[in-house]
């Protein structure tokens, strides 16, 4: 995907709403979801470390610019034991509530939360668990994007038209009942319901542009207040 894709309906969005740019999104899932991977295809570039061993690559939340009105967040994964989730759920809450302050007013740094569940895997529990007891309890549903990543494996690998770099229609009927189905997960478990997820490939650069509508389409329509403490 071009850095540059939708950069003028970005700026205008921005300008028109008053917004603070750049707009921070903190990116956070499970381990193995492909957040580094994601950010990596966004940007065109090998800018967020992957890792490819046992070992997940990303231990701290580090941060990334496509652009100067859009910035990334790499957060460490989730799934790896019950010490270090509790070590990675306490970075990532104290991201969401970190503030900034503009005039001697305080907002929330971070503006949006791209979710990546892994579309290769059937046990959602770890992401549903980030999602409903650290994400939402945190920040609201509208700033939040689902996104499902490794569409190319939804279905062990069959039904992938590699030359095509997209599914067959019974893969991309897979796909959509999956994105469906962690909606209305996410609606009865958490009583938050968030947009249809974006279901991609950042391997194979597949949905990435929709992606990043989903991002731009959630993007806020005012600057996000912190509760007061």
């Amino acid at each position: 995907m071009q850095v540059d894709y939708r950069l003028q309906d970005i700026e205008h969005t921005i300008k028109d709403r008053g917004l603070l740019y750049p707009i921070d999104v903190l990116v956070v899932g499970a381990t193995g979801t492909g957040k580094s991977s994601t950010i990596n295809a966004l940007m065109n570039s090998n800018v967020a470390k992957v890792g490819e061993g046992v070992e997940p690559e990303t231990q701290m939340i580090s941060s990334h610019s496509l652009h100067k009105y859009l910035r990334f967040h790499d957060s460490a994964g989730l799934g790896d034991g019950l010490e270090a989730d509790k070590r990675h759920s306490k970075a990532i809450i104290e991201k969401l509530c970190q503030p900034c302050t503009v005039n001697e007013q305080q907002y929330g740094f971070i503006d949006l939360v791209l979710v990546i569940l892994d579309g290769g895997s059937r046990d959602l529990g770890t992401a549903m668990q980030l999602l409903e007891h650290v994400v939402m309890k945190n920040i609201s549903a509208d700033r939040v994007v689902v996104a499902i990543n490794q569409a190319d494996v939804a279905m062990k690998g069959r039904h992938w038209q590699h030359q095509l770099k997209q599914p067959d229609l019974q893969l991309a009927q897979f796909l959509d009942q999956k994105a469906h189905s962690v909606q209305q997960r996410l609606r009865d478990s958490a009583g938050k319901t968030v947009a249809l997820p974006i279901c991609y490939s950042a391997y194979h650069g597949y949905h990435l542009e929709l992606l990043m509508d989903a991002l731009v389409n959630q993007f806020p329509h005012q600057r996000r207040a912190l509760p007061r403490k």
